[in-house]
């Protein structure tokens, strides 16, 4: 039972002074009554270790029952450890594959967005290839980002004709265009470029000549690999839903005051063979195209579209030989360059587009894919 504090000996309070008549009656009235919190008088023996305690001050400020346990040796070694580990496993939980890339050599951490002309090549990767899980696994594209994502798109400025709002607009047609050409599922998979036919100028007589003729009668001269990326479903199968993409646009005036905007993108293509081989490998495609958005004052056009100033591309693992209107990537032994072909690093985009090209430049043989 507490005694609230009370000390009760003799007739004197904690501090040794002598109770008052009044409060010594108070005691006396309650121990009679029986009231609960009464405190009760103490034995002989609580009075003896109390008188004992206030001789002895020195045990008494930390209790005489009080227990201090010993202090524990400390394993400073086993703790810091204990704390890498749990770290090291919080960042694999959160990002296995930077924990992977650190023992395969590679790097899939994601390039910034590329805002000017490249002074060199990427640097080579650990060699390992491609998966159906992992199609882009050994290639600097790993790195790249998705579809339209790759494609830089400049702050617009007012340019000739144009106001800031309207180069804006061009610069974001212009990359609907390449994403119309050449990211279409069913662009890639043959059908007819109609979304992508309807951003050029249809009063480009030249051009709209080549239209009508290349998917109906696919040359060399005519084309249409030269301006649209396109596979034949019943040879070639893409491998996942994704294609990585690096590369920019720019721009400037050209003539008459009209604004040219040059695209120069790589597109990355994971390809299998549509018969349900095992083999993949990637179709790697760089485009440069000049569109001239015209003054329709000046020019004959048609409001939002735009005029085909030039436009080239590089391949590799696109297939030689005799135009069909798709890339037919050399799946096994057949269609692949000569050992004796010029060579090409596809990723390279330090240089121009097919710098000392001859006729035969789709069959180069790529030093990496």
């Amino acid at each position: 039972m507490s005694t609230k504090g009370w000390t009760v000996g003799s007739g004197t309070a904690p501090d040794g002074s002598s109770r008052s008549d009044e409060e010594w009656e108070r005691f006396l009235r309650e121990s009679v009554a029986g009231a609960a919190d009464a405190p009760k008088e103490p034995s002989a023996r609580a009075r003896e270790v109390a008188q004992r305690l206030r001789s002895e001050p020195d045990r008494g400020t930390g209790g005489w029952r009080s227990y201090t346990p010993a202090q524990p040796k400390r394993r400073t070694g086993w703790y810091v450890a204990g704390i890498a580990a749990a770290l090291m496993l919080l960042v694999v939980a959160l990002a296995p594959g930077r924990v992977l890339d650190l023992f395969s050599g590679s790097d899939s951490t994601p390039l910034a967005a590329e805002s000017g002309k490249p002074t060199q090549a990427p640097p080579t990767d650990t060699a390992q290839r491609p998966t159906a899980d992992e199609p882009f696994r050994g290639s600097p594209a790993a790195r790249w980002a998705n579809g339209a994502d790759g494609i830089t798109v400049p702050k617009a400025e007012p340019v000739g004709w144009m106001s800031e709002g309207e180069v804006d607009k061009a610069l974001a047609r212009t990359r609907d265009f390449l994403v119309a050409a050449d990211l279409d599922r069913g662009v890639l998979r043959g059908e007819r470029p109609k979304d992508a036919i309807a951003l050029i100028n249809p009063h480009q007589k030249d051009v709209q000549d080549l239209l009508d003729t290349a998917f109906r009668a696919p040359s060399e001269d005519n084309d249409p690999l030269l301006l649209f990326t396109r596979f034949e479903p019943s040879d070639t199968r893409l491998v996942g839903d994704i294609v990585k993409t690096r590369g920019r646009l720019s721009y400037e005036e050209g003539e008459r005051g009209a604004l040219n905007v040059t695209a120069d993108v790589t597109f990355v293509y994971p390809v299998r063979p549509a018969d349900g081989g095992d083999e993949i490998l990637r179709t790697i495609v760089r485009r440069e195209l000049v569109v001239s958005w015209d003054d329709p004052d000046k020019v004959i056009t048609e409001p939002g579209t735009f005029s085909i100033v030039s436009y080239k591309y590089d391949v590799t693992n696109g297939g030689c030989g005799e135009s069909t209107g798709y890339f037919t990537p050399p799946f096994g032994t057949e269609g692949r360059a000569d050992e004796n072909s010029e060579e090409i690093d596809p990723y390279d985009r330090s240089g121009p587009v097919a710098e000392g090209a001859s006729d035969d430049e789709s069959c180069r043989r790529a030093t990496r894919s």
